[in-house]
């Protein structure tokens, strides 16, 4: 086993198939790990596969929601261009709930969520914060559910969005890259970790 996807302390202690199943997302891959298997070892089984799309499900459905608004936002900062002084309405509103995650912050998120302007593409970010606890928000938005994973698809769909945006480096080295910011993230990292000129696996 590689040593990759070792140390993802912010990841739950639990099977990664029930994490998966909790974010209401399956896999296309058929898995020889055992259904017991930690997130660590079912990342690494799809890694050797070269099975990303179902990598990448695995990591949005396994990191803390909070967490994963945080990959989602880097994943932003790919599409509206910018890097770190990336900035919109939902991307400001998504990063003061990760800095500060409260209903004030998470509120926020909401008004950006439900009004964007057309060119924010961070949208997804702030519908995740929206979503962070099963609930379509905080205050009289919390006595209605969320469709279940609704945060955790967003995430995701953030992370494709990203991936595809990048345009700095070949597209499967944009894609490795946003797994080791995102396996950063899972360590305890901010997950701003450069991208290599080329990677194994890469396109």
């Amino acid at each position: 086993m590689s040593e990759r996807f070792k140390d993802l302390r912010k990841v739950p202690k639990q099977p990664a198939l029930r994490l998966l199943a909790l974010a209401n997302m399956k896999l296309e891959t058929e898995l020889k790990s055992p259904a017991a298997a930690p997130v660590d070892v079912v990342l690494d089984e799809l890694a050797e596969a070269e099975a990303w799309p179902d990598l990448l499900r695995v990591m949005a459905a396994a990191l803390p929601v909070r967490e994963g608004v945080w990959w989602a936002c880097l994943a932003a900062e790919n599409v509206l261009g910018g890097g770190e002084a990336a900035e919109s309405p939902c991307l400001k509103a998504a990063r003061d709930w990760v800095y500060k995650p409260n209903d004030e912050t998470r509120a926020a998120a909401v008004k950006a969520a439900e009004a964007p302007d057309p060119a924010d593409a961070a949208d997804l970010c702030a519908s995740a914060v929206a979503m962070s606890d099963g609930k379509l928000g905080p205050g009289d938005l919390a006595q209605f559910d969320a469709p279940p994973g609704a945060a955790q698809g967003m995430i995701l769909a953030m992370i494709a969005a990203g991936i595809g945006a990048d345009d700095q480096v070949e597209s499967g080295v944009a894609l490795q890259h946003m797994i080791d910011r995102g396996v950063d993230i899972a360590r305890g990292g901010n997950g701003r970790v450069e991208a290599p000129a080329a990677m194994e696996g890469a396109e």
